[in-house]
Parts: C-alpha cells; sequence; structure tokens
C-alpha cells in the first residue's frame, strides 16, 4: 500500500457505514472485514483509495471500493461519495407485516351476540 491512507475504523465512521468509530472497531476485533481479500483484526489498518473492502452490516455483505479517503464524517451525500457500492442487488422485501389469509365472512369465531343466541337455543 502507499504511504498515503487513512485508519480503515475512521474511513468506516467517515463513510457513514457506523455510528461511532468504537462500533467500527468491534468489527474489526472480530475479524470480519476484509481489505483486498485479507482479513484484518486490527482498527490501525490502512485503507487507500481503489482498496476493495467486504464486511457484514445488518443482514448483509457489503462489498465497497474506496474512492476517497475524506476529511471529516459530513452529510450522507458526502459521505457517498467517499466509495462505489460493489455488493450484489439484495432484493427488497415487502415492508409491513406478513400477508395474512383471509376467510370467509362467518366461517370464523362466533361473535358475542352469536353465542349469546346458541345459548338461548340450547336452553343455558
Amino acid at each position: 500500500m502507499s504511504g498515503a491512507g487513512l485508519r480503515v475504523d475512521k474511513w468506516l465512521w467517515h463513510a457513514r457505514f457506523f455510528k461511532s468509530r468504537s462500533l467500527a472497531q468491534r468489527l474489526l476485533d472480530g475479524g470480519r472485514l476484509r481489505i483486498n481479500g485479507n482479513r484484518v483484526t486490527k482498527s490501525h489498518a490502512v485503507v487507500a483509495p481503489g482498496d476493495v473492502l467486504t464486511f457484514p452490516k445488518g443482514p448483509h455483505v457489503r462489498v465497497v471500493r474506496v474512492a476517497a479517503l475524506g476529511t471529516r464524517r459530513g452529510p450522507a451525500s458526502e459521505a457517498a461519495a467517499l466509495y462505489e457500492d460493489l455488493s450484489p442487488i439484495q432484493r427488497s422485501r415487502p415492508k409491513g407485516p406478513p400477508p395474512t389469509a383471509r376467510r370467509d365472512p362467518g366461517s370464523g369465531r362466533p361473535t358475542k351476540s352469536e353465542r349469546r343466541a346458541t345459548d338461548r337455543l340450547k336452553g343455558r
């Protein structure tokens, strides 16, 4: 790697993949980040433009190419310019609860008034 670079934990924080540097460090301490295919366990590892990072983020695996180093943790639009997303396209799941089965009217549990009518017929 060339001399010009930035700590990987700081870059992940600048690029807004993590809310804090300590969360990024936790990922690195667990050995769950790869730089150009090589596993990294230390947060002082250096990234440079052109490096490819692979790491888990939520239920997905993110693959990003470092486009720029950045000088601060700016707005999301600025952070998006720091990397090129190479992750495979994830199919989005529909939001909200899963669809429920539909019943025909009257085929479910009886209502309170229907139960009372049944009790009257049975003489209870």
